[in-house]
């Protein structure tokens, strides 16, 4: 009996987490949804956001939901930078619900957790911890699993939240562009393997 509950303990382990896969092909915004009137097109391989005429926020969506997931991506920051990551995310017009992932130049929180419309931020990295590199490539790490989220940038841990709310949901994954204007953010290599 112990021979055979030990074979089933690495197949079971196996089962919860599956292959990664492409969010975003490099090609073109096959599913992808935009919300808003900022600017989302591919250029040489990556995907790439910034402000429209209208100045406002925008969104780049999954057309599928996730719940239990562990995200990875590559952002580089230009010109001002700000942007985010929504996860369990809902969206009307330019108004979203759910959890953001902050993305930004160096300084401004980037890993940080911020509930848009509701509570705002839940918790924000500590500053002398920040890596984010402007005009570079930079890594991030975002994983959901029930009610707790975990998120790395360039391979060092930002935060570590645990909020009952976020397990009660699942939703869409959606990139973000702030308001304001004079923002460009490109992106690459956005993989997901659900948990």
């Amino acid at each position: 009996m112990k021979k055979l509950l030990f074979l089933l303990i690495p197949i079971f382990s196996f089962a919860q987490k599956s292959k990664p896969v492409n969010l975003f092909n490099g090609k073109d915004l096959s599913g992808w949804e935009i919300f808003g009137t900022e600017k989302w097109y591919v250029e040489n391989k990556n995907l790439i956001c910034e402000s429209g005429p209208d100045k406002g926020y925008g969104y780049l969506a999954t057309t599928e939901k996730f719940k239990d997931f562990e995200l990875t991506l590559m952002f580089k920051p230009l010109a001002n930078g700000n942007s985010g990551v929504f996860f369990h995310s809902d969206i009307v017009g330019t108004k979203v619900s759910g959890w953001q992932a902050e993305v930004a130049p160096p300084g401004s929180f980037s890993g940080g957790i911020y509930e848009s419309y509701k509570r705002g931020w839940l918790i924000k990295p500590p500053k002398e911890i920040d890596n984010v590199k402007m005009n570079e490539w930079n890594t991030m790490k975002i994983k959901v699993v029930g009610t707790e989220v975990t998120t790395w940038v360039n391979g060092k841990q930002m935060i570590y939240l645990n909020d009952p709310a976020i397990g009660e949901v699942d939703g869409k994954i959606a990139l973000q562009i702030h308001d304001g204007g004079g923002i460009r953010v490109e992106w690459k290599k956005i993989k997901i393997a659900k948990l």
